[in-house]
């Protein structure tokens, strides 16, 4: 049941939507090719493990923690579906 100016399973759209918007950020972050015995960040060896478990994967798992950090993290706010981006 929507209410006001929008049709019903408007919600549900914007859920999903948001939803299928995280999913596509995770998939992008994810390595891909041939993964690299050092680290292209700080040049420390990458271990045995960490390339078997992680396909592509090209730093070291400090480096790896630095970026995630740097990285914003998504707020799960919805433009889509605010009143503010429909007016600008």
């Amino acid at each position: 049941m929507a209410g006001g100016w929008s049709r019903d399973g408007a919600v549900q759209d914007q859920i999903d939507a948001s939803v299928k918007d995280a999913v596509k950020l995770a998939r992008s972050r994810l390595p891909d090719g041939e993964g690299s015995a050092l680290c292209e960040e700080c040049g420390a060896a990458i271990p045995a493990p960490r390339r078997k478990a992680i396909p592509g994967v090209r730093l070291c798992v400090s480096c790896q923690s630095a970026l995630e950090k740097q990285q914003t993290a998504h707020t799960g706010f919805n433009r889509r579906g605010s009143k503010d981006s429909q007016l600008k």
